[in-house]
């Protein structure tokens, strides 16, 4: 892939070229990731396949979600299914617990709940076989960071996913950073099926690595679910059922006419300019970052999304 095989190469044009976004310095200010977006190149962006992107709607608006059937296949299947079929049409966010994640799931199945009144998943499977981890590949995109990680070996980004890997044990696994969406399940390693749905939104639980299925990303819509009341009830659930918000529809943005489908595009983590935002955050120095870290850890990257319409391009998230 040319992103990859000449990335510093390119880099380095693409710096020298642009004077604003020179290497940090005193004189010189790291240029801010408005000022790199901006003078992104077009190839640089893709637009999600709307087989893996989920339209959420909520009363308060819409959360877009991308599926990595890359990493677990079977439970993006799965999921696929039940958006189809409507399975999540009318069910509620049953649970938002401080600090860790928000939790979309059939009511029913609350403790407490009548579970006479759960929902059929329909032609969905009611088991799969845990994706906790998959094979390591190397033919599968990655960006690597240059610094450390507590938890494995190498990590970084495969096509906009937080990525870790170990290459002697032979297996790579999506991160429990911020936004990303985990499927909820009981003890049983194969008793989570994607009925039960879950947000990270606060500091990286790396701790669930490896016990969780990890099957996609918020790309929009984070303040919908991390704006929302705490659970007061035991682990964040919502002891009132009037407080869960319901979920109004969950659709493939593939099932949908193609004028409805969400115009986005999220910048690509093999290309030069998120290279250069990786970098610039790294070593930020600028009338407040006097010191700069030198270093940076991966769920402190939130991978550029914008709009893409006829009316311009409007970054909605990860450009503060």
């Amino acid at each position: 892939m040319p992103y990859r095989r000449h990335l510093t190469a390119a880099l380095c044009a693409c710096l020298l070229a642009l004077p604003a976004l020179a290497a940090p310095s005193k004189a010189t200010p790291t240029p801010t990731a408005q000022q790199l977006l901006a003078a992104s190149q077009p190839a640089e962006w893709r637009t999600p396949d709307p087989r893996n992107l989920l339209v959420m709607q909520l009363s308060t608006g819409r959360v877009l979600i991308e599926l990595a059937p890359d990493f677990t296949p079977r439970h993006v299947a799965n999921i696929r299914t039940l958006a189809h079929e409507h399975y999540y049409d009318g069910l509620a966010i049953v649970r938002v617990q401080d600090n860790f994640v928000t939790q979309w799931d059939d009511p029913a199945g609350d403790d407490g709940g009548d579970k006479a009144k759960l929902r059929s998943l329909g032609t969905a499977h009611a088991t799969l076989a845990p994706e906790f981890t998959r094979p390591f590949d190397a033919k599968l995109p990655f960006t690597r960071l240059p610094d450390g990680d507590m938890y494995a070996p190498e990590v970084g980004f495969s096509a906009g996913f937080p990525v870790a890997r170990n290459r002697k044990a032979g297996q790579e696994w999506l991160t429990h950073c911020y936004g990303m969406v985990g499927v909820g399940r009981d003890n049983p390693p194969d008793s989570g099926n994607g009925s039960a749905l879950y947000a990270v939104i606060g500091q990286a639980p790396r701790r669930l690595d490896r016990n969780l299925a990890v099957v996609g990303r918020v790309i929009e819509g984070m303040p919908l679910l991390s704006g929302l009341p705490r659970g007061k009830g035991p682990m964040g659930f919502y002891a009132t059922p009037a407080h869960r918000t319901v979920i109004e529809s969950v659709r493939l943005a593939a099932d949908l006419p193609v004028a409805q489908r969400p115009a986005v595009q999220v910048l690509r983590t093999d290309s030069v300019t998120f290279a250069a935002l990786v970098e610039a955050q790294r070593n930020r120095h600028d009338a407040f970052y006097a010191v700069p870290a030198g270093k940076i850890d991966l769920c402190s990257i939130d991978v550029p999304v914008r709009s893409h319409t006829s009316a311009g391009n409007r970054v909605i998230r990860g450009a503060p």
